[in-house]
């Protein structure tokens, strides 16, 4: 239970850092109460959990000859359609996620949300220490 509050928390940071780095990545209105956005960031990130670990091994498997093509740097449009996933879910669901433009901004976001999500994995402990 510790290692997956961990992940969350962790995936949150790393969404708000993206969205707040990156003019097209947005959660909520301008005008909300900051609780309300804090709700919406946790919630997106644990959609975001769900998305990885669900649709994204099945993504890298019919990748995986781009991925070696490119040196991996393909995983950064991988990651980017994880994100566009994301939105699109999360907007029937009432979350106000936004993503302007998938290349530029989804592709962008994952770059950023990798660098903090391998940043944050080094400083907090993995919760696997039983």
């Amino acid at each position: 239970m510790q290692n997956f509050l961990i992940r969350l928390v962790s995936n949150a940071i790393a969404l708000w850092v993206a969205a707040w780095l990156i003019d097209g990545v947005r959660f909520g209105d301008p005008g909300e109460e900051w609780t309300k956005q804090i709700v919406t960031v946790v919630l997106v990130a644990l959609l975001f959990g769900l998305v990885n670990a669900v649709i994204r091994p099945i993504a890298k498997v019919l990748s995986f000859p781009a991925i070696v093509l490119t040196l991996g740097l393909f995983t950064f449009v991988v990651n980017a359609f994880m994100l566009q996933i994301t939105e699109w879910i999360s907007r029937p669901l009432g979350l106000s996620f936004v993503i302007d433009e998938f290349f530029w901004d989804a592709v962008l976001a994952a770059v950023v949300i990798t660098i903090v999500s391998w940043a944050l994995s080094v400083v907090l402990p993995d919760g696997d220490d039983d």
